[in-house]
């Protein structure tokens, strides 16, 4: 897993009372007081959540605490739940090729034009989209069916040519998951 990054941004205080409790934390504590040095640290950071008093920078992952709780855990437990909605939320949206894909909506995009997807057809685009190579049917089969691959089915086939003819009548797109002699591939 990532290293974790709380960026403590003008809050002094809140960062020597989380610096006392570094050894029993799960992200490494920072101070930043300057926003020129904020931004440019945040640059080489891909896991990082920013807390500060008020919302003053218009930046992501910025989490706004006003008054700090009475009980530093129940705050340590608003950090870990901002830590993991910020991380829910950068894993929903992955580009492939001209689209968008969001699976937590199970929706593709492109162009303002939207379609509603099930969840073996996202998985099925997010496993061709991490290939180089055609995927097999058995492979589909079992990496995202789990399917023996003893077993004589026409699924995947049938799935896919559905899955194709649905982005064609949606995006007019006849080539986004190509049928190639030893599989099928995004690319």
């Amino acid at each position: 897993m990532k290293t974790q990054n709380l960026i403590i941004y003008k809050y002094i205080s809140l960062y020597h009372i989380l610096d006392e409790l570094n050894l029993d934390l799960n992200f490494k504590i920072l101070l930043e007081e300057n926003e020129n040095f904020l931004k440019n640290r945040i640059r080489n950071l891909d896991n990082y959540l920013i807390i500060s008093k008020k919302k003053s920078i218009d930046i992501k992952n910025l989490f706004v605490v006003n008054d700090l709780p009475n009980n530093i855990f129940k705050l340590l437990e608003k950090i870990n739940l901002e830590f993991l909605r910020h991380h829910f939320n950068s894993q929903s949206e992955v580009k492939i090729k001209e689209y968008t894909i969001n699976f937590n909506s199970r929706m593709m995009l492109n162009n303002q034009v939207t379609l509603k997807l099930t969840e073996k057809e996202i998985n099925t685009i997010f496993y061709l989209s991490k290939s180089i190579k055609p995927i097999s049917i058995n492979e589909l089969q079992n990496k995202v069916w789990s399917y023996q691959s003893d077993i004589e089915t026409h699924t995947v086939e049938t799935h896919i040519y559905r899955l194709r003819k649905k982005i064609f009548n949606t995006f007019n797109d006849s080539e986004f998951i190509l049928s190639k002699k030893n599989g099928y591939q995004i690319k």
